[in-house]
């Protein structure tokens, strides 16, 4: 087999794995942290790839400040759904069938707004135009764009890691997450931590959206297709372990990645079955370890 495509498969594989890093991390995040399992986390992705295309394409932004601002927009739109409605059903009776109900609605209201402020026709932004070559290591050429989402799944990994490990605001999450009543008593403030989480989490989504948007169609109905691949990822790596949705990212990435090389016909069904392997064999998660959160 040509070297070469392999190569080149690899690269496409790191790439889409760290595009769906990003949305998984936020999801297993605000489930570890929040308890929440937020079916409407993909439609933060969905708003981030429309944000960057209203402030690059329309507004007539450049683009890397523009995928600040996409981010940034829907964490935001992330807080405000925490703050205004998830909040109001936390500790309920049977919260998490509330939590289903709501967070699933989420997914058709964002996705029925996005049709009505930007119509329902394709769209699409041009990659920066300094990456829009691609960088040549011998025989291996491999676009520059593809090379720079990766670099940003790695250095978002590792600030990610240093944020809960590190500092203040990490330890307040992962008390949180070990008991939430004794981190109030100790002085946490948890409602504000858990807006931030979901503020952060979904800032991720949207990151994630704006970094996509040149290299795929930006559509509605974009948001459900990322929250089933980043249920598989999370179910792989672990419901809300951070490096868990990292691996099962990476597991995920390059499995479709030759799958669409092997066998194109059958690429989606390798996802599954690897998922389908994780539950038999390890349901927990590969990186969960047995009897643990």
């Amino acid at each position: 087999m040509d070297a070469n495509l392999v190569a080149a498969q690899l690269f496409s594989g790191l790439t889409s794995a760290m595009t769906l890093f990003l949305v998984a991390s936020g999801l297993s995040l605000i489930f570890g942290v929040v308890n929440v399992f937020n079916f409407a986390h993909g439609s933060f992705y969905l708003l981030g790839a429309y944000f960057v295309y209203q402030v690059v394409s329309v507004t007539g932004l450049p683009f890397w400040p523009g995928v600040l601002l996409a981010a940034v927009g829907a964490g935001i739109a992330g807080v405000v759904m925490e703050y205004v409605f998830l909040r109001r059903i936390y500790g309920r009776g049977g919260e998490a069938g509330f939590q289903i109900l709501l967070t699933y609605s989420f997914i058709l209201i964002i996705d029925d707004v996005v049709k009505m402020i930007w119509g329902t026709d394709y769209k699409s932004i041009e990659r920066p135009e300094s990456l829009s070559a691609s960088f040549t290591l011998g025989d291996i050429s491999v676009p520059r764009y593809d090379l720079v989402v990766i670099l940003v799944g790695i250095l978002v990994a590792a600030g990610m890691w240093w944020i809960i490990r590190k500092t203040r605001f990490g330890r307040n999450l992962r008390a949180i997450s070990a008991n939430r009543e004794m981190a109030s008593c100790l002085g946490v403030n948890v409602p504000l931590t858990l807006s931030l989480v979901f503020g952060l989490a979904t800032a991720l989504g949207g990151l994630s959206g704006a970094l996509s948007a040149p290299t795929r169609t930006v559509t509605p109905g974009a948001g459900i297709e990322v929250i089933i691949g980043s249920l598989i990822v999370v179910v792989i790596g672990g419901l809300g372990n951070f490096w868990g949705a990292f691996v099962g990212a990476l597991i995920i990435g390059e499995v479709t990645a030759f799958g669409i090389l092997f066998l194109p016909q059958w690429a989606l069904l390798f996802s599954y079955a690897v998922m389908a392997l994780v539950l038999v064999f390890r349901p927990e998660g590969l990186l969960t370890r047995k009897g643990g959160a």
